[in-house]
């Protein structure tokens, strides 16, 4: 059976039998936490849960705070905390640092920030709870007071707007939440997160972020050596996200074949196209538009019927191009395709590529992390021809957003592709090594501390940590299609086990499941997923994504990247669309 995980906090007797109490209770777990935390922690957690003895969790509500007692810092027990005595009713930001005798009002309403922080995060691990309190826009808007004022709020009002936002927010650290590739949350992936927001820095030079660029520098070259680089040479840096990585590399293609577009733009060059999946992500020809090569020059290659682009389509339609006169320089293949989680054949399409001289690249933004399982990553075997990968590790590594990666194989090369010796900013005369300065290479200037959720969650996991999740999410998956596959009222939108832990399918419900008439039934049967899910956000008890794809009527797409997630959440899962689904 697979481990509660963030409820196993009891350590050596998490597995022992604590008899009627389940280790997925909020008071299960105030227990174990009054015991391993110091510092009366856990007992203040069990007062902002609001779970006591005897107490049985209800229906699924949002947890409140207990009040507390005037003169008391609501931690349970007698204390002389900074926060007795403290009215933030009559305090603004202006009294905190750097106000004179700041220090302790500062400290004070940290304090309570985390307290709202940890009992959310308690909560969201909690089966009991919803995993969404859903409103419509225009109630949410009524509801409460989100307008911006001239004159400036109090701190418990600030307080106040902290607890109403995490009220309404997606728990996607919920063992049931399904909705989307990026979910979970790794409490030292949290820590580093509110370490280098603490922090405040910038990625653009080793003089204002040492240590965070010594440890981009570290981890870029580990993950190349995963891809399988000799010795991990090569480049790379943290972006804000997988399009801006795909699009990185469709600008380092370029710059590659025609240097002279730096300066004379697309005008010098030939009439440019790229080659891409017709199941690839939408980045592609997103990344085409900005960079002034156009969506029209992104050439779309047919995919076999689980969703792997055609190689033979892919040298097609390259002899065709350059028949036009067209110039291919870009082939974008998928390691992981978004909706079926397909991995496009990479030694066929590095064949094609090396054959007409064309630079390739591997969009591995959500199937990259399979490179770090041992037993999987032979899906992108191959992957070590590309010229540029791009890797994800806020997706399958549960790294808290954002993470992305792109890694180049030829060094210096973004250097020379971006760089605009900015003299006020990348000094030449400096006393250390300039090569630590990564600012000049990057399309941005102002550039976000990502590296440091993945060095420390790394450092907490090691690979053999990530490894274990990554297959637990895959084996959970297979679990999934295992159930459903020939189960009554399901189809699967393609034969064969799950690439990844996509698993595409049809719900029937009973009202459908018999109709003879093939046109009147794809109709309907395009209306389920949407009232199910609809039906899933306004009972708050799940979340499951469904879209259609090519002539496909609308399909769930499950996909499973939370480490919390149980083979019993798959199990509800099932359940829950059935019972919401039984009348359509």
């Amino acid at each position: 059976m697979a481990s509660h995980g963030f409820w196993s906090l009891g350590g050596d007797n998490a597995g022992a039998n604590t008899g009627s109490q389940s280790p997925s209770t909020p008071r299960a777990w105030c227990q174990a936490a009054a015991q391993k935390l110091s510092g009366g922690i856990g007992s203040k957690l069990c007062a902002l849960l609001n779970v006591g003895e005897g107490e049985k969790p209800g229906e699924p509500t949002a947890k409140l705070p207990p009040q507390t007692a005037e003169g008391t810092c609501g931690c349970n027990k007698t204390c002389n905390c900074t926060k007795t005595g403290v009215v933030f009713s009559d305090l603004y930001s202006t009294d905190l640092l750097p106000a004179m005798d700041g220090d302790t009002k500062t400290m004070t309403f940290l304090q309570e920030v985390v307290d709202i922080l940890l009992a959310y995060i308690v909560e969201s691990f909690d089966r009991e709870t919803k995993v969404i309190d859903f409103h419509y826009p225009n109630e949410l808007l009524q509801m409460n007071n989100w307008e911006l004022q001239d004159e400036p709020a109090t701190l418990d009002d600030i307080l106040i707007s902290c607890r109403a936002t995490l009220k309404y927010a997606i728990k996607t650290a919920h063992p049931r939440y399904f909705n989307q590739l990026s979910t979970g949350l790794d409490m030292v992936g949290l820590a580093a997160d509110w370490l280098t927001s603490t922090a405040n820095t910038n990625m653009f030079t080793y003089e204002v972020a040492p240590v965070f660029v010594l440890l981009e520098y570290v981890s870029l070259k580990k993950m190349r050596e995963i891809i399988g680089w000799p010795d991990g040479r090569g480049d790379g840096i943290f972006s804000p996200g997988g399009a801006i990585s795909n699009m990185y590399a469709m600008l380092l293609a370029r710059f590659k074949m025609f240097p002279e577009v730096k300066e004379k733009g697309m005008s010098s060059v030939p009439r440019l196209v790229a080659f891409t999946s017709e199941h690839s992500h939408f980045s592609i020809k997103k990344g085409a538009a900005a960079l002034g090569i156009g969506t029209e020059s992104v050439i779309c290659i047919k995919a076999d019927e689980s969703g792997k682009m055609i190689p033979a389509d892919l040298e097609r339609r390259i002899l065709e191009a350059k028949q036009k006169g067209f110039v291919p320089f870009f082939v974008s293949a998928t390691a992981g395709t978004t909706v079926y989680g397909a991995f496009d054949p990479l030694i066929a399409i590095s064949d094609i590529c090396k054959k007409y001289n064309i630079w390739m690249h591997v969009d591995g933004a959500w199937g990259g992390s399979l490179l770090m399982s041992r037993r999987h990553r032979w899906k992108l075997d191959g992957v070590e021809r590309a010229n540029s990968v791009t890797w994800n590790p806020h997706k399958m590594m549960s790294v808290p957003l954002q993470c992305s990666a792109l890694l180049v194989r030829e060094e210096g090369l973004m250097q020379n592709c971006n760089q605009m010796h900015a003299c006020y900013l990348f000094q030449q005369d400096k006393h250390y090594d300039l090569s630590y300065d990564t600012g000049d290479k990057a399309l941005q200037c102002g550039r976000h501390v990502d590296i440091f959720k993945l060095w420390l969650m790394w450092r907490a996991k090691g690979t053999i940590g990530f490894e274990a999740q990554i297959d637990k999410c895959l084996e959970l998956s297979e679990y999934l299609y295992n159930k459903i596959k020939d189960r009554e009222g399901y189809e699967m939108v393609f034969d064969g086990k799950p690439q990844h832990t996509n698993v595409c399918f049809w719900y029937l419900p009973p009202g459908i499941r018999y109709m003879e008439d093939k046109e009147e039934r794809k109709k309907h049967l395009h209306k389920v997923a949407p009232v199910i899910k609809a039906r899933m956000m306004e009972y708050g008890t799940t979340m499951v994504s469904y879209q259609p794809q090519g002539d496909k009527v609308n399909f769930f797409r499950m996909v499973i990247s939370n480490p919390a997630a149980t083979f019993e959440d798959i199990d509800f899962l099932i359940e829950e669309i059935e019972r919401l689904g039984q009348d359509l």
